[in-house]
């Protein structure tokens, strides 16, 4: 991919057939905002930010980007794996125990603590670098509008997956079925509770 952006100055993009996408996001972000300063509210996301980083960068995954309080990564590219909704899960409750930890040590010093939703989805996408000036790797596909679906109605501390990607992970992991939800534009999905390793 580098050594294409140096020839070319683009690269070609790619179909990938499975791979897991990830949306973690603040809970009732906006009503937060608005009680906090500018600079402690950045400094916020920012610790936030910083700590999911760490713990992508274990894994292989790729941090596709952040949008405002949204970060967004995925696992199975642009190496492709069969296991990345596994791996995307350990992931996950990594963050999951971090979040509770920043939690707390926030609190005790009178910081504002986040709450965090996290949801995941598997299936095929596109991938490739975008832009002129500032390259952006991103992705596109409705895996990922499902991914980010799938955060929207989770709850916080949790772990909300598709029906798809509770195929390809209840092997390893327990999970708790939601039943069929609603979802904007997607008719019903099929939603689990992940609650951790088998």
């Amino acid at each position: 991919m580098i050594e294409e952006l140096k020839a070319s100055g683009k690269t070609l993009a790619r179909n990938y057939d499975l791979v897991t996408v990830l949306f973690a996001d603040f809970q009732d972000f906006t009503s937060i905002t608005e009680e906090m300063a500018p600079e402690d509210l950045v400094s916020g996301i920012d610790e936030y930010f910083e700590t999911f980083d760490r713990i992508v960068g274990k894994y292989p995954i790729e941090k596709i980007k952040t949008v405002g309080d949204a970060y967004i990564c995925a696992a199975g590219l642009p190496q492709t794996s069969m296991d990345n909704p596994v791996i995307m899960m350990d992931a996950a409750f990594e963050m999951i125990k971090a979040i509770e930890t920043l939690k707390e040590n926030r609190l005790q010093i009178g910081k504002v603590a986040f709450n965090i939703r996290i949801g995941a989805h598997s299936g095929p996408l596109v991938a490739g670098v975008v832009g002129i000036k500032k390259f952006s790797y991103d992705i596109w596909g409705d895996t990922v509008n499902t991914a980010a679906r799938m955060q929207q109605h989770g709850e916080p501390g949790k772990v909300n997956i598709s029906g798809t990607t509770y195929n390809l992970i209840k092997h390893r992991f327990n999970c708790i079925p939601r039943g069929r939800i609603e979802v904007k534009n997607k008719g019903e999905i099929d939603m689990y509770f992940v609650e951790g390793r088998k």
